[in-house]
């Protein structure tokens, strides 16, 4: 009977196809939304515009750390899909649907980790969804929204917080310069070697990147 039931389910191979490269086209959108890459672009992004390098580091340096960082943090969930669904379906031991369906509780369990309560409840009364009694029985219709919502939140605060010593900076070079006269010289361009040198001195890479992974512990 569950051999059966198996091979009715199994899909025929366009259709699989059609499926497959379908999930591979919102790769980038879930990759970029609903994984770590989503804080840490943010807070990098934040980073560089409290530093007021503008475009150092580049952008491709910034998405390809990002990327890394991302790789380390999902190794786990990576795994756990890997075992579960990708190595099976690669040999044509489940079907897709199957797959797709081993790849819930480890995609779940990661977004319910970071996903805020206040936003979950949102997007609750949001789809007119009832409130479930578990948090495992959250759906992913509105644990992914929910999950995008709570990081930028995060992304957001983390950035605020960096914004800070570096605004105190631009505070007292503009304080100097216009108390000396100094008018048409930009602040901004004296505070910057400053506030470049205070980040060398702190190890502010070290610092910043450390605090960001345990961020996700």
């Amino acid at each position: 009977m569950l051999v059966l039931a198996a091979a009715e389910l199994r899909l025929t191979t366009p259709l699989e196809i059609v499926g497959v490269l379908s999930l591979l086209a919102l790769l980038p959108a879930a990759l970029a939304s609903l994984t770590p890459f989503l804080r840490i672009t943010l807070v990098l992004h934040f980073l560089r515009q409290a530093l007021g390098t503008q475009t150092a580091p580049s952008n491709p340096v910034l998405l390809g750390l990002a990327l890394f960082l991302t790789m380390l943090v999902m190794q786990p969930v990576t795994k756990e899909l890997q075992a579960k669904a990708l190595t099976p379906y690669s040999k044509s031991e489940i079907t897709l649907l199957q797959a797709l369906e081993a790849s819930h509780d480890p995609v779940h369990h990661f977004l319910l980790r970071f996903a805020r309560e206040k936003d979950i409840q949102l997007f609750l009364e949001l789809t007119k969804t009832a409130a479930p009694k578990r948090p495992q029985e959250v759906e992913l219709r509105v644990l992914m929204p929910a999950y995008v919502l709570s990081e930028l939140r995060t992304g957001f605060q983390i950035g605020a917080v960096l914004f800070l010593p570096f605004l105190i900076i631009d505070l007292v070079v503009a304080s100097v310069t216009l108390s000396i006269g100094m008018v048409q010289l930009p602040p901004v361009m004296v505070a910057a070697p400053f506030k470049i040198l205070l980040f060398v001195l702190v190890d502010g890479w070290n610092l910043v990147i450390g605090s960001l992974m345990r961020s996700f512990q």
